[in-house]
């Protein structure tokens, strides 16, 4: 119904938002890392929105980007997960980071959002993992690696390796894919500028 609602913010909490557009004042849930970029109070802000229907209650919840809208509406098509738990998810983890959390089967990484329980962590990445493309995580994650099935080849062996020595599933997929990657790389070298990395975090 909503594509997007675009007009002055007039009021800002960590969890909600008043936007008024034509001299409409619509209340918009939003999730912690949208509270954090909002700009001051009498600027004009863009919200992409989802309207949420039940029996008893009309609620909109507002995001960023268009990518981010798609991730909360991929959470709502699991089973159990309602849109206060989206908002949980992705008030907790960036999209990059559950994208990595979700193709790795990180359990632990999910289930750090507020009320969600290692079952309903599950749950997600086995109704999401066959959605998702590891290639369409954030350029500004992926930085200028290149795409190519023997680079993507390398980077299995190194996360492997990773995992091996005891870094969760989560971070060595995030830590891989920040390493650049280029024609002649081996596992070896991937590993070292990973190690390199890790010990800067």
């Amino acid at each position: 119904m909503y594509a997007y609602i675009r007009g002055e913010l007039v009021e800002k909490e960590l969890d909600t938002a008043v936007v008024e557009a034509a001299g409409v004042g619509y209340m918009i849930n939003i999730p912690m890392s949208v509270y954090e970029i909002l700009p001051g109070i009498g600027s004009e802000v863009k919200l992409y929105t989802h309207l949420n229907v039940k029996e008893d209650d009309m609620s909109l919840f507002g995001f960023e980007s268009k990518e981010m809208l798609k991730t909360f509406r991929l959470l709502l098509g699991v089973s159990g997960v309602g849109p206060k738990a989206a908002l949980s998810i992705l008030s907790t983890l960036s999209i990059a980071d559950l994208r990595f959390a979700i193709l790795s089967g990180d359990v632990k990484t999910i289930s750090k959002a507020q009320g969600i329980g290692k079952r309903t962590a599950e749950r997600v990445i086995l109704e999401l993992k066959d959605k998702l493309d590891i290639e369409e995580a954030p350029t500004e994650v992926l930085g200028d690696t290149i795409n190519t099935d023997s680079a993507n080849a390398v980077r299995r062996e190194a996360i492997e390796a990773l995992i091996a020595l005891g870094y969760s599933s989560g971070e060595a997929t995030k830590c891989i894919y920040d390493v650049e990657i280029k024609d002649d790389e081996t596992v070896e070298s991937i590993l070292q500028q990973a190690l390199k990395n890790m010990a800067f975090i």
